[in-house]
């Protein structure tokens, strides 16, 4: 594995999901790139609201360089984090991909709507997901641009 891209700070990265499942299924995508990064979870909308705005128990947290949100969330849903992530001046950059089961137009668009900066529709196969989520990293940080 060619190590020159993972030196330097690691990309933080906060999942937001709450099956335990796609959270390890997540991970290897992850680790298994050339980017070095950070995963923290959040496994509800308040929970991710909390680690986003650095309260509670989430005081030290490092703020994220990309949000992985499910749509589909007990309590506070990835909708309402993205509506209330995007109308918050402190958060309001940092880039949302959003990683759903759901493939419904109407989640598609509200989700554009709401300004995600992508959408995607998570696979059933481990090895397709596993994928998905790497070339997902893959994009946000060496192919897509960001500001510096």
């Amino acid at each position: 594995m060619d190590q020159g891209i993972r030196v330097g700070r690691p990309v933080e990265i906060l999942l937001v999901e709450d099956n335990p499942g796609d959270i390890e299924l997540t991970r290897p995508g992850l680790t298994d790139g050339k980017i070095l990064n950070n995963l923290a979870v959040a496994t509800d909308g308040n929970d991710a609201m909390a680690y986003l705005k650095r309260e509670g128990e989430h005081a030290d947290a490092t703020r994220p360089d990309l949000i992985l949100l499910d749509l589909n969330l007990p309590g506070k849903d990835g909708r309402e984090v993205l509506e209330e992530i995007r109308a918050d001046a402190k958060l309001a950059d940092i880039p949302v991909a959003v990683l759903t089961a759901s493939d419904m137009d109407a989640d598609i668009l509200k989700a554009y709507k709401l300004k995600a900066n992508c959408y995607v529709t998570k696979p059933v196969d481990f090895d397709k997901f596993a994928e998905i989520v790497h070339q997902l990293d893959q994009f946000c940080f060496t192919i897509a641009e960001r500001s510096r």
